[in-house]
């Protein structure tokens, strides 16, 4: 069965109060929108679709050297709506998965998890143990443990708002089923929008069984909504490089002061690296004792 990616993007980021579009910001020398891009790349789909908005000319400007459709969300209406947008080129016999723009670190393996439970025809829906559940959709479950619904923090009770397990709004899904559930989505909530988490209930009620894959960790599923969440992603992406470069031989003198803004070509043997060094651009790493390799 083929796969579709669609990456939601559209959204304005107020809270980052800057003029540049959120997907914009970086991790890294990456915007968010394209680390998310290049983990769908790395899974081989048929096509990849970005619903954008806020600040498209500029987004489009920036990433047009991205293998994509881009599709505008002019009026933004819920995630529902954004992926109504493109509901009448979704392959029938396809997977659907669903990304999100601002979410810059969910690794390849749970994304391939999540895409391994849609082979018997169920919807896959990522999902987040949390401390402190503020501002996520909760998953509401039966006794038994299957999942019910969700529902938006906005329409929760007391009692569903002390639910741990989040919504990460990633999910995995088959084509023609999205269509036809697209087609049932309402606004009657308190946003007034069209919510993609909807079609979890949709789905309950066509008797389409809905599997859960955990996220390993929150930052892995933690969207950018404002500049402290940034910063902090900024350090969770350097910290894994530093530890990836450590097994591989390399001795960092503090990992925490330590930057990598470029690609990693190649390595060396015995390679040390001193405190507060930034790595930028195309880097070719040299030990002792390594030779000197051309610069391309």
């Amino acid at each position: 069965m083929s796969l579709e990616i669609i990456i939601l993007a559209a959204g304005q980021g107020t809270r980052m109060k800057s003029d540049l579009p959120k997907v914009l910001h970086s991790i890294g020398h990456l915007p968010l929108l394209e680390h998310v891009h290049r983990l769908g790349k790395t899974l081989l789909p048929e096509k990849i679709s970005i619903i954008y908005g806020h600040g498209g000319d500029q987004v489009l400007s920036r990433l047009a050297h991205l293998d994509a459709t881009w599709v505008e969300q002019k009026e933004r209406l819920g995630t529902g709506h954004a992926v109504m947008q493109l509901a009448d080129d979704i392959g029938e016999h396809s997977t659907v998965l669903i990304l999100y723009g601002d979410v810059p670190l969910l690794k390849h393996e749970t994304v391939k998890e999540l895409l391994a439970t849609t082979r018997d025809g169920s919807l896959g829906l990522l999902t987040v143990q949390l401390d402190d559940p503020h501002g996520y959709g909760r998953i509401i479950r039966d006794g038994a443990g299957k999942v019910l619904s969700i529902v938006e923090e906005k329409d929760a009770t007391t009692e569903e708002r002390a639910i741990k397990e989040g919504n990460t709004g990633i999910l995995a899904v088959n084509g023609g089923q999205l269509q036809d559930w697209l087609l049932r989505l309402t606004n009657d909530n308190a946003q007034g929008e069209y919510y993609l988490t909807d079609v979890i209930g949709l789905a309950v009620n066509d008797g389409i069984s809905v599997k859960t894959v955990h996220a390993g960790s929150v930052d892995e599923v933690l969207g950018v909504n404002n500049r402290q969440q940034l910063a902090h992603l900024e350090r969770v992406y350097q910290l894994a490089w530093a530890d990836k470069l450590m097994l591989l031989g390399v001795t960092l003198r503090d990992p925490a002061r330590f930057d990598v803004r470029g690609e990693i070509e190649s390595l060396g043997q015995d390679v040390e690296i001193d405190v507060n060094v930034v790595l930028e651009g195309r880097i070719r790493l040299l030990g002792i004792g390594s030779e000197s390799v051309p610069t391309p």
